[in-house]
């Protein structure tokens, strides 16, 4: 029925809007991290999400920009726009 379909929409959403609150937890806890691989990881994970959050993810970025490490932010930041990327990487 539509009732039910639009109640499952809206939990999926708040699902889905669950996993981008993690995502942002996990790269908190990994901000400034010196391992260059797990730099490379949360940098990747964030460029995924950007792909279905571009614009959550690049205001976390922009936020966290001065103290992310150069290695991380690359990553978050390969698949967004020209413009966003070269907002991004000036510090």
């Amino acid at each position: 029925s539509r009732s039910t379909r639009t109640f499952s929409n809206g939990v999926y959403s708040i699902r889905r809007k669950n996993v981008l609150k993690n995502i942002f937890k996990i790269a908190d806890i990994l901000l400034v991290d010196i391992d260059d691989m797990v730099q490379k990881g949360y940098g990747w994970m964030l460029k995924e999400a950007s792909n279905i959050y571009p614009n959550e993810v690049f205001k976390y970025v922009m936020k966290n920009k001065k103290k992310m490490p150069r290695t991380a932010l690359r990553y978050a930041i390969e698949k967004m726009p020209k413009e966003w990327r070269q907002k991004a990487i000036e510090r």
